[in-house]
């Protein structure tokens, strides 16, 4: 492979067949076996992003820095009343990656939906901060839950919203394009092979309707809410797409919408990007995109807690016992907070109400 101009070592490689295993690294505990996330991909730790950078393998390397605050968050009861002419409380949910049941549990717990799952917290705000689908057994029931929830806390006075996430973008594409062969950056890639490197569903794939493509063709891919810029990915690459809100949703749709595999490919990559905000530097990057784009804090899932935490065993044969996850964590100088808990490593899926206080 030759290297691009200004790229690190080799890093990227066509995703093949013998990419499709299951990781050495497998996590016992808990009442299901979860693998280890894939992580879509992150370069090296003392590596920049190449230029031609593509998600065609998964590393999430094991991150050993106490930069970083565990916040423990007390189970929240049923939302309080809000004056009527005040919006309700603000809540936002992590990565789900098809795992219903546990997200049916969390938003319960949180008294945003009853025992039969519908709808119960009247003015309440919701967002989900993207990755419904993949790695999990059902992320069309999470999608079909999420539409179903929109309509009813509009219905009731609040809302349920929803942003888009690099795996949102994986499977539109795998359904658009399948293996029609796209410019990586570093050779022949496809959607069809990154996204069943990045545990794609058959029987989510099976169950792919066109509302659900259309649904998730049209979701922001940031939002600004009472102060919290909100977005999927803990990367500053948004600010390639625009230097607004509202730019940045225009041209992510618009993208889309030309429906260019080449494209895709390109939003896909850059959504894929992670841990911006960590290490030295990390604290500017954030005040980067609040300073373009509003708020005082970043708000974002995509790199599970337990890799910022770095306590999590590698796949050497080392301990595999994780970080027990019990809230968001809050870092970069306080300035970013990740809500992402590892549910499909047998985490914690997160809801949270916001304001969070530390």
């Amino acid at each position: 492979m030759t290297q691009g101009a200004g790229q690190g070592p080799e890093m990227e490689r066509t995703a093949t067949l013998r990419d499709f295993r299951v990781p050495a690294y497998v996590h016992e505990t808990g009442p299901y076996a979860h693998s280890m996330h894939p992580g879509d991909v992150a370069p090296p730790l003392d590596e920049a992003y190449p230029e031609g950078y593509t998600p065609t393998e998964r590393d999430l390397p094991v991150i050993n820095r106490g930069d970083t605050l565990q916040v423990t968050v007390d189970p929240a009861s049923v939302p309080a009343p809000q004056p009527a002419d005040s919006p309700g409380p603000l809540f936002v949910v992590g990565d789900v990656h098809g795992y219903l049941d546990e997200l049916v549990a969390a938003l319960q717990e949180k008294g945003l939906i009853d025992s039969a799952g519908n709808w119960c917290a009247g003015t309440a705000r919701l967002w989900f901060l993207g990755d419904f689908t993949d790695r999990g057994p059902d992320g069309i029931g999470v999608i079909d839950l999420v539409m179903r929830l929109s309509a009813e806390a509009a219905a009731a006075g609040g809302y349920c919203k929803a942003l888009m996430g690099n795996h949102e973008l994986l499977l539109i594409g795998a359904k658009r394009f399948g293996d029609t062969p796209v410019n990586s950056g570093a050779g022949t890639a496809t959607f069809q092979a990154a996204w069943l490197l990045n545990g794609g569903q058959k029987t989510d794939m099976d169950r792919l309707q066109d509302h659900h493509l259309q649904w998730m063709s049209r979701l922001d891919a940031m939002e600004q809410v009472d102060g919290h810029l909100l977005v999927h990915s803990d990367t500053t690459a948004y600010l390639d797409y625009g230097d607004s809100i509202e730019a940045v949703n225009d041209t992510v749709r618009e993208t889309l919408t030309r429906n260019d595999a080449d494209e895709v490919w390109d939003l896909f990559r850059k959504f894929t990007r992670r841990f911006s905000f960590r290490d030295e530097g990390g604290a500017d990057h954030v005040r980067s995109l609040l300073d373009t784009y509003g708020g005082t804090r970043i708000v974002h899932g995509h790199s599970p807690i337990p890799y910022l935490l770095g306590e999590v065993g590698s796949e050497e044969g080392e301990d595999s016992a994780g970080p027990v996850i019990e809230g968001p964590h809050v870092y970069a100088d306080r300035l970013a907070i990740a809500m992402d808990g590892g549910v499909t490593m047998a985490g914690k899926l997160l809801v949270q109400q916001l304001p969070l206080d530390i």
